[in-house]
Order: C-alpha cells, then sequence, then structure tokens
C-alpha cells in the first residue's frame, strides 16, 4: 500500500484514478460557475445593454486582481490541516457571486448604477471563490498524488476542466433562448446549483473528518500569514517558480486576444474562420496535454518523463512558433497559418501541464506542510498574468500599430515580444532544479516512511504544550 506524504496530516493512501477523476469534477464545477460569468455575461452587457465592452473588461481584470489573496487562502487551509472545509465555502461564494453577476447584468436593464454596484460586489465574490476553492483543490490533489502519476493526474483534472466549460456554454446557450434578463438569472443559477451539488458529491470523504497533528508541527504551520509567507519566499526555488509562472503564463495570455483580429487583417479570414482557428489552437492545448500526461505515466519512455525538459521544451517552442507568426506576417496568405498555430498551441499545453505538475510536486517541499501557501503563491502570480495578459496583447498591438502605421509589423512585433518572453521563461525553467528528475514510487514510500518516523518520534520525545492559537490539535 502507498501513502500520500504529507505532513499536515495523518498517512493517507495515494489518490486511484478515480480519485483523481472525482477532484477533477470539483475543478470542472469551479470552470462551469466561470465561463458564464467571463464570457456571457460580457456579450449581454455589450451587445443587449448596449453597455461600453470596457465595463465587463473591468469586471474581469477585478475577479483577477482579487485572487491575489490565494496566498492567504492557502495558508488557512495549512493552519486548519483541512482542505474540504475552504473547498467547499470558496464553492459556496463563486456559486452566490455568480448569480450575483447575473442578477445584476439583468438589473443594469433599468437600474445600471446599481447593476454595476451589484456587479462590482458580484466579482469581488467570484474572485474570492476562485481563490479559495481553485487553490486548496489543487493543494489536495497535490498532498494525495503519487509523484509520478502528477503530469497524467493534473492532465486529468485540466481536461476535465475544459470539458466542463465546453459542455456548460453549450447547455447554457440552449436554454438562453429566447433570451430575457430573467431566463439569465435562471440559468445562471441552475448551472451553479448543479455544480456546486456535484462538487460536494465528488468531495464527500476525501479528507478525514479529524486530522489530530503533533504538537510540535501544529507549533511550526500554525504562524501568522506574513511569517509563512516570508518563509516560503525565502526558499530560491519557490522564487524562481514564481516568476517563471508569471512570465511564461504572461506570454501565453498576451496572445489569445490578437490572434483571431491578426488572421483577420494579415490573412483577410472571415470570422467564422478565425472562430475555427482559435479552437484548432485549442485542440493544440489538449494534445499537447496529452502528451506529457502520456509521457509522465513512462508510456514514452524514462527519457522522456522530465518535467523539467517539458518546461523547458514547451516554452522554446511555443517561442518559435511565435517567431512563426512573425513570418506568416511577411509571407501572407501563402503561409500554413493553421499548422503554425496548431503547434503554438501543442507546445503550451505541453509547458503548461509540466508547470502544473511541477507545481504539484514543488509544493510538497519541507513535508507540503505549507502546501497551500505555495499553491496559493504561484496561483496569485498565473492570475495577476492572465489579468496583464490580454491589456498588455492587445494595449501593444494598438500601440505598436499608431508608431509604425501597419497592421502587420504591429503584430509582428507583440509577437516577437511574447516569443522573447517565452525563452526567458524557458531560462528560469532550466534552473528548476527539482523539476529535473523522475520520482519513483519506491523513492516516495521511503521519503514517506521517513517523513512518518520523524513525526512520530517527535511527538513521543516532546513535551505537551498548549495548542497555538488557530491550530487544529
Amino acid at each position: 500500500m502507498q501513502y500520500g506524504s504529507s505532513r499536515t496530516s495523518p498517512p493517507q493512501p495515494w489518490l486511484t484514478w478515480a480519485g483523481v477523476v472525482r477532484l477533477g469534477l470539483v475543478q470542472m464545477a469551479i470552470g462551469a460557475m466561470v465561463v458564464l460569468t467571463t464570457s456571457t455575461l460580457n456579450r449581454v452587457m455589450v451587445v443587449e445593454l448596449g453597455l461600453p465592452a470596457l465595463l465587463p473588461g473591468l469586471l474581469v481584470a477585478l475577479h483577477y486582481a482579487v485572487q491575489i489573496s490565494r496566498p492567504r487562502m492557502g495558508h488557512g487551509s495549512d493552519v486548519g490541516g483541512r482542505r474540504t472545509p475552504w473547498i467547499i465555502g470558496g464553492l459556496a461564494l463563486l456559486a452566490a457571486g455568480a448569480i450575483g453577476a447575473a442578477a445584476a447584468t439583468a438589473w443594469m436593464e433599468t437600474a445600471p448604477a446599481a447593476g454595476i454596484a451589484l456587479a462590482v460586489l458580484s466579482f469581488l465574490c467570484i474572485g474570492g471563490g476562485v481563490s479559495a476553492s481553485g487553490t486548496n483543490l489543487l493543494a489536495l490533489l497535490s498532498s494525495r498524488v503519487a509523484p509520478e502519476r502528477s503530469a497524467p493526474a493534473a492532465t486529468i483534472v485540466w481536461m476535465m476542466m475544459i470539458f466542463g466549460l465546453a459542455f456548460t456554454a453549450v447547455v447554457a446557450g440552449k436554454l438562453l433562448d429566447p433570451f430575457s434578463p430573467a431566463r439569465l438569472v435562471a440559468v445562471m443559477a441552475g448551472c451553479c446549483g448543479g455544480a456546486f451539488v456535484l462538487a460536494l458529491a465528488a468531495l464527500w470523504r476525501m479528507e478525514p473528518v479529524r486530522a489530530p497533528r503533533p504538537a510540535t508541527l501544529a507549533r511550526d504551520v500554525a504562524v501568522p500569514f506574513r511569517t509563512a509567507l516570508a518563509q516560503v519566499w525565502a526558499g530560491a526555488e519557490a522564487r524562481r517558480f514564481t516568476v517563471f509562472i508569471f512570465v511564461s503564463m504572461l506570454a501565453f495570455s498576451a496572445q489569445d486576444l490578437i490572434l483571431e483580429p491578426f488572421a483577420g487583417i494579415v490573412f483577410g479570414w472571415t470570422p467564422g474562420q478565425t472562430t475555427q482557428l482559435s479552437g484548432l489552437q485549442h485542440g493544440g492545448v489538449l494534445a499537447g496535454m496529452i502528451l506529457v500526461a502520456l509521457a509522465g505515466a513512462g508510456w514514452l519512455g524514462p527519457r522522456l518523463r522530465s518535467l523539467r525538459g517539458w518546461s523547458v521544451g514547451g516554452c522554446i517552442v511555443s517561442a518559435f512558433a511565435l517567431l512563426g507568426l512573425v513570418g506568416a506576417g511577411a509571407v501572407g496568405p501563402g503561409w500554413p497559418l493553421t499548422a503554425n498555430v496548431f503547434l503554438l498551441g501543442a507546445a503550451n499545453g505541453a509547458f503548461s501541464i509540466a508547470a502544473i505538475a511541477t507545481m504539484m510536486r514543488l509544493a510538497q517541499a519541507e513535508g507540503g506542510q505549507r502546501a497551500g501557501m505555495r499553491i496559493g503563491l504561484w496561483g496569485a502570480a498565473q492570475a495577476l498574468a492572465f489579468g496583464m495578459g490580454g491589456v498588455v496583447g492587445t494595449g501593444l498591438s494598438d500601440l505598436a500599430r499608431w508608431l509604425i502605421g501597419s497592421p502587420v509589423a504591429a503584430y509582428a512585433s507583440v509577437f516577437a515580444l511574447e516569443s522573447l518572453l517565452f525563452v526567458a521563461a524557458a531560462s528560469l525553467a532550466w534552473r528548476i532544479r527539482s523539476s529535473q528528475a523522475t520520482i519513483t514510487s519506491e523513492q516516495a514510500v521511503q521519503a514517506t516512511d521517513a517523513t512518518l518516523a520523524a513525526d512520530a518520534t517527535a511527538a513521543a520525545t516532546t513535551t505537551r504544550s498548549p495548542t497555538p492559537a488557530g491550530a487544529t490539535p
């Protein structure tokens, strides 16, 4: 029997694939709640209500800004010793925020000021809910998945999230016609209610109700938030990985909003053709994720199991694919744009899954006692990058077009800059030593046994002392 190596709780068996799928259902529920708030409500505000596009843009940016609280959410579960209450609480806050955002959008039709005020409050709740649930879900996953399964497990969970996004968008789209504000609120409430119930069922008995810990460990974990954050940030690997996440995800997200306009302006493609191009890119992302999952499971040979290799390689190939788009602007319609975009998507998917798997492993540093804080720190870096990415990509393309006067040269300059960001990210990934080697099942069990023995010795030899404030005995 193999056991998870978590110093914040008693030893628990590694999750089976069925257990990983259960956590994937929770991730799917989070995605289902978020997708309607960041896409459907955006369209309703701009098209049906005739409001400035800046309004939904600012609201989405606000929900990303709130996610800087992710380290605090992770620290709370580190201190308490359990992730499930934070996940459920975050899901409830997310559902309330999503329903409130739909009600606010409907209210804007008759009372714009009041509706906008409610929308601001609702998107604050959405950001807080995503922070609490998403951070602690990944912390739970990292502590219960065998190290050698981290890449395929991350792929399963994120592919299920993507499926949830697509399924919710299709079903909600059918239910919203014929459109009315009341129907919008009803559909949002139904989707959020169904997703919440699904997540509760998936989380049932995933963690023990009570997780006693040695008093010495409780004292180590239950320190003030700023102290815990300083301790994590003091580690060179944690700092380097944080910067890597920010730089790579900034380059990843900056391309999203300019790829379709680029194809339309330079290649003269119709909206339908550019939408298909975007779908092809997402297909490439899925292909890259699956490739890394197969490699992580050892099905492509032992030499291809290095997470560092996939992180570095994915970033480098992404950089070359973006340089290909620079060349596409110069060549024009003769360039194999579809193949170029598919390669870009596959490289993006490969490095992103490798990064998530690396995150899961790095989170277990020092026995995993600060896993929530670490996951929260990296999640905040990702959210900040995504919040800035769309603004940076579109803003720089507009600025370059104004300075240069040529749309083709403007897009080329932005793609070139994004390519440089990926090169910088590859350099950072190469220096992350913890992702270099593949950990075998036997090594993981030996490390776990050593950790458990050390905890047992400490608990037996330490004089009993009062439980620190905020710690779970």
